[in-house]
């Protein structure tokens, strides 16, 4: 089972709750999933930390926003305080990721009307961004 695991770990960093369900629904005991998982933690292949950091870190490089990324990292089973030390070294960096996902699917100039605004500010809801900040990327014109 451990090398099992250790072969998820070599495919991508995987959060200790992801190892334990894919063990799990491989029929493995839970007590022997949470001894070998204790073990590879031990040795450092389990590090919480460092998937958060890479996972946020590739995530934003791919357009998403830091809300669509802190509920991607809960679903991983990550700890809310562990998502947010991620998060917050790159807060001053997400204005700039946003408008350049606007402006990659969309174009430099502002919406032209009312539907258009809509359409764009929903995109870029979906990708995980704050509506405050959408507001702001969009412009409305006077």
């Amino acid at each position: 089972m451990e090398r099992l695991a250790l072969k998820l770990l070599a495919i991508r960093e995987h959060a200790r709750r992801e190892l334990a369900r894919k063990l799990a629904a491989r029929g493995f005991a839970e007590a022997d999933i949470d001894a070998a998982l204790d073990r590879l933690a031990a040795e450092g292949s389990i590090d919480e930390a460092r998937l958060a950091e890479h996972y946020v870190a590739e995530r934003m490089g791919k357009g998403f926003g830091p809300l669509r990324i802190r509920g991607e990292l809960r679903e991983k089973g990550l700890e809310d305080d562990l998502v947010e030390r991620a998060l917050e070294p790159l807060r001053d960096e997400w204005p700039a990721c946003l408008a350049d996902v606007h402006d990659r699917r969309f174009g430099a100039e502002p919406p032209v009307d009312h539907a258009e605004y809509g359409r764009r500010a929903r995109f870029l809801e979906q990708r995980g961004f704050p509506t405050d900040s959408i507001r702001r990327v969009l412009r409305w014109p006077d």
